[in-house]
Order: structure tokens, then C-alpha cells, then sequence
């Protein structure tokens, strides 16, 4: 209960946007508050609690949503140090973050982890016996801006060179379990860790993998601490019902008990069991290799060194090998004609593959043409029964033509036949996928040790009776457990993807990817099942049972039956919108303002645009549709980030001008030529807690160097650079730099765009903005703002 109630009081203040007075001071005093009562509670033990509040400065080049670089200033960290009253010498490091995204309680992300964090250290605290180690439980303000706060620490903070390893908890989704979807880099021994000590452990290495691929457009603290840290760490995160991620349905009582109670036995045990351990002190000492590590239904989690499953996996493709050539030897391959069965058998289900992912993604776009796309956003089942009922039907279609017209009989071998087939391509996958050092090997390789195991233990049930009912259940109990184990991987991708497709821009239609998804997981999950349509006598009432549901489905999507969103309350879907009250000021290269104009600026984002919005809303609408201006920096408009690659479509409808109680200031302190050839201009700017600086050097034109981050430029795939900033509380004005290599042109040598970001306090509305606000309709969520955009040609 008490755990609840930080809980409630941190989500109490509202959004808590880093530089704001709810994330600076409300939020910051609460914890110091908590800290110092847990302090005072045990100040008798034999541990010591000290507290340091760190305010720090800095910036670094990222990789991340195309490249771009990240100013802070003094941004708030909460660092709180247990350890023996001894002292330690070696740390372990928890992490979660108290600030928001703005217009989000941010109850899930993260004020729950802060909350958890609080009552581990308090029961940490009053341990009766000395810690082997000590625990710093990093409170950061700044991680909604790009893994700010983090960096500042891991950097600058003293504490931090006797950090050994870590447990960063983080958030995708509202509720539910956390599960482990990285870790290391290369120390298995923190997975170990993690499946002794979890009360209730829940971890996936095919998430591990999905997610540092890049396919999913987040990132979280992990990677500052690895990459800036050189240190290994645990990442943990709520992942159901992203629906509601960083909304305002992000709220304290959408998070049930039960998930608070297990995130907190969790990392109490975990951190308990790592403080005590011998490998914190020498964490380099257990670097080898990394851990295969995976769920079975949330009951048990299976680890082991990645190179114990290289064994395993060679060990069983040659199994698999020996299997197949057994059959290429026998007597009757006379001629090698089982091998040229096999090879065509091989090349049926290939095409069946490929003919199947092409009918699905045909009906994915005519789908997305008739502008019903997203249908399944609200009612997911409806694409499994339309897009699911495609692709099987048309897999099923193609192997029974096959088995009609090209061998024109049903028997026993030919079950047998496809049977090889779909053990040798997954035997192709478990090769590729451990000769890529890839962990999710594990995968096929359990897809064909059970499949092979059964089959061999039933040769003789299934050589005399075929597709029996007794031959059916027996093979269907030895694939329970890899078949189980796969259904669930799917459903744990389709929880994380389908709320990322609702927020992932207008460029990518997410029924083509949804329908790839589902095609593959109707593929993968009938691989071992394929031979029964070559064992049974007619398919027909299967393919009319299938096509029947394909074509209800298809007529109520197409006439409109299936809405994307609804704002009911006890499972929400909203329209995610952008829109910023913005005014635009472009400068010419005599600094004269050559034009400026305001108005609304509209970013949906997910694929349906605004055609939902338009019928409500008449004055949004295609009319108003703006597109890039490659002549200026970020398209002429206040990309808070760097997004403009993932949201081409905008809505820009004119407005009244905006004039912010804080306006930013913007001025040129030099500009000088070097003694090397180069031009180097200084700026000064102030303004509000965020802003964005946008770079865009003109034709022949190239930085060579800047203030930011190690010196060197990193500029955005788009050519441009983007560099990302904002404050804390009682901020300097900010200064920097850069230096540009080329002769003058009439043009000018580079174009210089800064925009601002008013994300809280009394500039955050204006009276149009809130008007527009209102009309939008309930299953909408627009995260609205005040920005400036002002541009200058040097």
C-alpha cells in the first residue's frame, strides 16, 4: 500500500516534462522527502544511506531515429548510495526516471519503477546484516529527452567509475508483467543472476535481439550505460497495452496490484542477490560470451552460455543431417530420386511461401487504398480472421493442387515427404541463425529437435495408419512444448507491435506490416502440419471453411464496420495527433525578416492521416496539407525530434500569431575566419526548457567541427544535423559553436534554424489552440504545445 501511494503521489503533480516545476521541484522534494525517511529509519543498522542530488551539463551524439546530437543543462539526478557503514568499493546501479513526456501522467513510464525503487531501497536499508556491496538508485529527471539525465551520471558523477552493473527499469506498455529484453553486453552472469533470484522471472533473448535490430523505434537508459558506461546491465519494461504509452490513460489505477507487487519482488530479489554476490566485485573477470535465455509461459526461465548453444544447435542440425541421409541411402533412393523428391517438394513449399506472402500483402494494400486501413487497431482478432484465414487458405490451396495435379495421389510417402521438407528449412534457419552468432537460434533448434524426436518415435504408427486419430494427438502432445513456447514469442510480438503501428508515422502502412506478420506466423506455426493435407483424402470443406470467413471479413472491413480507435474506458485505442501553435520567422542573409507567418501545425501519427478528423473537424483537410521545404532546415518547421523521415504528411491551418511570456533569444556573439580556412560563427540563445537547433549547410558546403558532444559533427540521415537541448531550473543562457568549411556563395554558406518548445506553465496554451482541442473528439489524443520557429542564412 505504501508503495500505491508513491505511486499516486508522484502522478498527483500531473505531466512532468523535464525543466518543469512538477518534475523539478514537486517531484524532486517528494523523493528527497521519502529518501531522507528511509534514511532517518535506518540510521541504526549496519548499512548507510547518503544522498546526493546532481545537477549536471553535457552532450554526445546518438544513433538513434536517424543520428542526432543531445545538449542538456542542468538537468536533475537523484542519487541515493546504500552500502555498508564500512564502505564499498564496488557498486551496483538502479535506474529508473520520474519525469514525462508531456501530457502524460506517465504513470507506467516510469513513476512505477520510481515508486518500486523507493520501497526496495527501504527494505534494502533496514537488512539486519551489511550489504557485501553498495547500491546507488538513480532517480534521473531528464530520460523522455533522449536519455539525458542517465548520461549526466554515468559521465560526471563520482559514484559512477565504481558502478560494476546494473538494472535499468523502463516501460513500453501500462501494466502487466516486466519483462528482461536485454542484457549484458557479454556477461552471462547477470542472467544468471536474474533467473536464480526473480521471484517470478519473465525474459526473452529473441526481445533482446528484435530490439537492438532497431525495428522498434524506442531505446531506453540501457544503452547510455553500455555505450557511455562500458558497463553490463539487465533492461526490464512493462510491455502490455502500449495502446496507452506515453497518453494521458498512462494513469496510476490502470496499473494493477498484482504487476506492482511482482516488479518489487523481483528487483528486490535480483538486487539483494547481486550485492551479495562474488562476481560484482570483478564483473570483467565473468565476461565471456553471451546467454541463451528464454520463458516458458512465465513459469521458468531456461539460461545458458551461448556457446553450450552453438553445441546444442550443431549437435541437433546434425541429427537432422544424418536423419536425411539415412534416406538418401536407403535402397530405394534408386537413381537419387528421393533427393530429387525432396529438392521439388522443397521448391513447392518455398513457392507456396512466397505465393501466400504475396496474396496477403495484395490484400494488405488494396485494404490500405480503400482508406480502411487499421481496422484491427480496436478489434485485433479481425486481422488474424481475414489476414490469418487468407494466408492459410492459399497455403492450403496451393499444396492441395499440388497434390491433385502434380502427383495426383494421397499416400502415406508423400506425408512423409513434407514432412523432411519443413525439418530441413528449419534446419536451414537454426545453420543461419547460430553461424550469425544470433541467440534466437534457440528457436528452430527446439522446431526441430521435437518434431524429429516424434517422428521418430511414431515411424511406426505413422507408416501403418497414416493421418489416424491416434497417429494426430500423439504427434500433436510431442510438438506441445516448441509449438506452446512459439505461440507465445508470437503473441509477445503482436503485444509490442500492434500499439508501435498506431504511433509509428504516415509513411509505413501498417496493414502491410501486420499482414506480414501474421502471414509469417501462419507459416512458421503450419511448417510440421503441411504433410497432413498430403495425408488426408480431401481438403475441400477446409478451404471452403476458410474462404467463407476470408470473404465475411474482407465485405465488413471494406464497408467500414471495424472503427480504429474508441475512447472506451476500460481498454482505450486513441488517434495519436501532434499539434503545435506555432509562428515561423525566416531571416534573409542581411538578418532582415523576409517572411513569417503562424498557424496550427497538425502531425498525425499513425497511417490514417486525418481522414477520420476531417468529418468532425471540416477545416483540417487536404486543402490545408503542407509539404517539405528542402530549401529550409527540417522542412521549415519545430521538429521537436527528428521525425520528419516518419511523418511526411502535415496539416498547417493559419492562425494568430503566438507570443510567449518567455520568447526566445537568439544572437550571433562572432563571427571569425580561422587561420586554417574555416569560418567559425558563436551563438548565444535563451529561451524555454526545450528547443531544437536544426543545421543545414548550403551546396559545397561542410562542418568540420562544433561544441557539441567529442567535436566531431554527426549529422542526421537526411544530411542535415540536428542537435536536441534543454534545462533544468535556473539555467545560464546557452552558448556554442561551430566551424564550417567553404568560400562564401551568393546563397550564403549555411542556414541556421532554432525552434522552441513550450511544454508546460501558462505559454503552453493558447486560446485557438485550446478551441481547436475541444472539438476534437474523444477517441483522439492530441498532445498539444506552443512552438516558435525562427530561421537565418549565414
Amino acid at each position: 500500500q505504501l508503495l500505491w501511494k508513491h505511486l499516486e503521489r508522484i502522478t498527483s503533480v500531473g505531466p512532468r516534462p523535464t525543466g518543469s516545476p512538477e518534475n523539478e521541484i514537486l517531484t524532486v522534494n517528494f523523493l528527497l522527502e521519502q529518501i531522507e525517511h528511509i534514511k532517518a529509519d535506518s540510521a541504526s543498522g549496519p548499512n548507510s544511506v547518503t544522498v546526493d542530488v546532481q545537477r549536471p551539463t553535457g552532450s554526445f551524439s546518438i544513433d538513434f531515429l536517424g543520428g542526432f546530437t543531445s545538449y542538456y543543462d542542468r538537468v536533475s539526478n537523484i542519487a541515493v548510495r546504500l552500502e555498508p557503514k564500512a564502505g564499498a568499493q564496488h557498486l551496483m546501479l538502479a535506474n529508473c526516471h520520474f519525469d514525462s513526456v508531456a501530457n502524460s501522467p506517465g504513470a507506467s513510464d516510469d513513476a512505477v519503477s520510481c515508486a518500486v525503487m523507493l520501497e526496495v531501497l527501504h527494505s534494502l536499508a533496514n537488512l539486519s546484516t551489511p550489504l557485501r556491496h553498495g547500491v546507488v538508485f538513480l532517480f534521473n529527471g531528464a530520460e523522455e529527452n533522449v536519455l539525458q539525465a542517465s548520461h549526466g551520471f554515468i559521465t560526471q558523477h563520482p559514484w559512477a567509475k565504481q558502478v560494476r552493473a546494473f538494472i535499468n527499469l523502463e516501460a513500453a506498455g501500462v501494466g502487466g508483467k516486466e519483462v528482461v529484453f536485454q542484457t549484458g553486453p557479454e556477461n552471462p552472469w547477470l542472467v544468471q543472476a536474474y533467473v536464480h533470484a526473480a521471484k517470478h522471472p519473465f525474459a526473452s533473448v529473441v526481445g533482446q535481439e528484435v530490439f537492438q535490430s532497431g525495428v522498434i523505434p524506442s531505446d531506453t537508459d540501457f544503452r547510455i550505460y553500455r555505450d557511455f558506461g562500458n558497463i553490463p546491465g539487465i533492461d526490464l519494461a512493462f510491455i502490455e497495452n502500449g495502446f496507452l504509452y506515453h497518453t494521458k490513460y498512462d494513469t496510476s489505477d490502470r496499473i494493477l496490484t498484482d504487476s506492482i507487487q511482482r516488479a518489487g519482488d523481483n528487483i528486490l530479489a535480483v538486487l539483494k542477490h547481486l550485492v551479495m554476490s562474488e562476481e560484482l566485485a570483478d564483473s570483467s573477470e565473468y565476461r565471456h560470451g553471451n546467454m541463451v535465455f528464454f520463458d516458458l509461459l512465465g513459469m521458468v526461465v531456461v539460461a545458458y552460455p551461448a556457446r553450450v548453444g552453438t553445441i546444442i544447435n550443431y549437435m541437433t542440425a546434425m541429427a537432422t543431417f544424418l536423419y536425411l541421409f539415412k534416406k538418401c541411402s536407403h535402397p530405394s533412393n534408386v537413381g537419387g530420386r528421393y533427393i530429387k523428391e525432396l529438392v521439388y517438394a522443397t521448391a513447392v513449399v518455398i513457392l507456396s511461401w512466397l505465393v501466400t506472402l504475396l496474396t496477403v500483402l495484395i490484400i494488405a494494400l488494396v485494404v490500405s487504398l480503400t482508406g480502411r486501413s487499421m481496422f484491427w487497431y480496436n478489434d485485433f482478432y479481425t486481422c488474424i480472421f481475414m489476414y490469418g484465414s487468407a494466408a492459410t487458405g492459399t497455403m492450403v490451396l496451393i499444396h492441395t493442387l499440388a497434390k491433385n495435379l502434380y502427383y495426383g495421389v494421397s499416400c502415406v510417402c508423400l506425408g512423409e515427404l513434407y514432412f523432411d521438407v519443413s525439418l530441413l528449412l528449419w534446419c536451414g534457419a537454426l545453420v543461419y541463425l547460430t553461424a550469425n552468432d544470433l541467440c534466437s537460434a534457440y528457436v528452430p533448434m527446439l522446431m526441430v529437435a521435437f518434431p524429429l524426436t516424434t517422428k521418430l518415435l511414431l515411424v511406426r504408427e505413422f507408416k501403418l495408419r497414416g493421418a489416424s486419430v491416434k497417429y494426430s494427438v500423439l504427434y500433436q502432445l510431442g510438438l506441445a512444448l516448441p509449438y506452446v513456447h512459439f505461440m507465445f514469442l508470437i503473441w509477445v510480438v503482436f503485444e509490442i507491435f500492434t500499439p508501435i503501428l498506431g504511433r509509428s508515422g504516415t509513411e509505413i502502412p501498417p496493414d502491410v506490416v501486420l499482414a506480414t506478420l501474421v502471414t509469417l506466423a501462419t507459416l512458421f506455426l503450419s511448417s510440421f502440419f503441411l504433410h497432413f493435407i498430403y495425408l488426408a483424402r480431401s481438403t475441400k470443406w477446409l478451404l471452403a471453411g476458410l474462404g467463407t470467413v476470408f470473404t465475411v471479413f474482407l465485405v465488413l472491413v471494406l464497408c467500414g464496420m471495424f472503427f480504429p480507435y474508441t475512447a472506451d474506458p476500460s481498454g482505450p485505442r486513441p488517434k495519436r495527433v501532434f499539434l503545435q501553435h506555432t509562428t515561423r520567422t525566416f531571416h534573409g542573409l542581411d538578418g532582415q525578416v523576409k517572411s513569417r507567418d503562424s498557424g496550427l501545425w497538425i502531425n498525425s501519427f499513425d497511417y490514417t492521416g486525418m481522414q477520420h478528423i476531417t468529418p468532425i473537424i471540416p477545416e483540417i483537410n487536404d486543402t490545408i496539407r503542407t509539404s517539405c521545404q528542402e530549401d529550409r532546415p527540417f522542412c521549415g518547421y519545430p521538429w521537436f525530434l527528428p521525425v520528419k523521415f516518419l511523418v511526411k504528411k502535415n496539416w498547417y491551418l493559419p492562425a494568430p500569431e503566438v507570443f510567449p511570456r518567455s520568447p526566445i533569444e537568439f544572437q550571433v556573439l562572432s563571427k571569425e575566419q580561422t587561420k586554417w580556412g574555416t569560418v567559425k560563427i558563436t551563438f548565444e540563445v535563451k529561451g524555454p526548457s526545450h528547443m531544437s537547433l536544426y543545421l543545414r549547410p548550403h551546396q559545397g558546403a561542410s562542418l568540420s567541427s562544433w561544441s557539441f558532444g567529442d567535436g566531431v559533427p554527426q549529422y542526421h540521415l537526411a544530411g542535415e544535423y540536428f542537435i536536441f537541448y534543454s534545462h533544468g531550473l535556473d539555467a545560464p543562457a546557452w552558448n556554442f559553436w561551430f566551424e564550417i568549411q567553404d568560400p562564401s556563395g551568393p546563397e550564403g554558406i549555411i542556414s541556421v534554424a532554432i525552434s522552441s518548445h513550450y511544454f508546460f506553465g501558462e505559454d503552453q496554451r493558447t486560446v485557438q489552440l485550446e478551441d481547436m482541442l475541444k472539438r476534437f473528439p474523444k477517441w483522439a489524443f492530441p498532445s498539444s504545445w506552443v512552438s516558435t520557429y525562427h530561421m537565418y542564412r549565414y
